[in-house]
């Protein structure tokens, strides 16, 4: 029996490595979940190694610790129901924004007198800082989860009144009048002709305002909380708990992921016949 034995050159086992490579390269570009995965890990990777060498243990924990304690902290009732009571309020507070600010919104946009006369209204009071308005929530509602919900709002329906007057003045007025023209009603115009070209300007203000209703809901536990997260925080920070700390972070950080990702999916859906024409 005949053994035949092949021999390969340096210079092709460099190509074989070369062409390995640039296989890897297409599939990190073809896959934007992959790159930001290796970035997740690099990232949690770096921040293993300097806590671990150069950082303090009463100010910075690794990543590793920090998992132990997710866990302990998932098995805490009393965080556990702060946490959800956060979630109800961002949900409770989004959905008033986008509820109140579409009904201010669309006809500041529709009614040129309307807009006039109250739109520089809303432009100061959007300019106006939140904060002062805090301890007056606080006296109108309390210590509960109310003055959480609101100063959330007062935070999230600016951006969805700006996006939505400037959405609908996009509006290509044509439309609107031949659409009067052939006895469409108010309710059809709206849902026929507003609503579709307003989506897009709808939906990036759904975004910003959902960042916004986050950012006042953790302020407003911070200093307004008898035992909610902002109970906790001041906990933990006072105790020398980065690890739990760290924990209750990532707890709101997933909070925050997943009620973004649930707006866009809700946009990817309403805006399909954008992709299809």
């Amino acid at each position: 029996m005949t053994t035949t034995r092949t021999n390969i050159a340096p210079n092709d086992v460099g190509a074989v490595s070369g062409a390995s490579r640039l296989r890897l390269t297409t599939r990190l570009q073809n896959s934007p979940a992959a790159l930001r995965a290796g970035i997740i890990l690099l990232a949690l990777l770096g921040w293993e190694i300097a806590a671990r060498l150069w950082g303090n243990p009463l100010f910075m924990a690794p990543p590793s610790d920090v998992a132990v304690a997710f866990v302990g902290l998932v098995g805490n009732g009393a965080v556990m129901l702060a946490v959800w009571n956060v979630l109800v309020a961002c949900f409770l507070a989004f959905v008033l924004s986008v509820a109140l600010g579409l009904l201010i919104g669309v006809p500041l946009g529709l009614n040129a007198f309307l807009r006039d006369a109250l739109y520089p209204m809303v432009l100061l009071l959007y300019a106006v800082p939140q904060s002062p308005f805090l301890p007056l929530l606080t006296i109108a509602f309390g210590t509960g989860i109310e003055p959480k919900i609101a100063y959330g709002f007062t935070h999230g329906i600016f951006p969805i009144i700006v996006t939505v007057v400037g959405g609908v003045q996009n509006i290509d007025r044509r439309l609107v009048v031949a659409a009067q023209s052939m006895g469409a009603s108010r309710a059809q115009i709206l849902r026929r002709i507003v609503l579709p070209v307003l989506t897009q300007s709808l939906f990036s203000g759904m975004r910003l305002a959902m960042a916004a209703v986050v950012l006042g809901v953790m302020l407003a536990e911070l200093f307004v909380s008898a035992g909610g997260v902002g109970y906790f925080t001041k906990m933990f920070s006072n105790r020398f708990e980065p690890e739990n700390l760290f924990a209750l972070l990532v707890m709101l950080a997933l909070i925050a992921i997943t009620l973004n990702e649930s707006c866009r999916q809700v946009e990817r859906h309403y805006t399909k016949w954008r992709e299809n024409g």
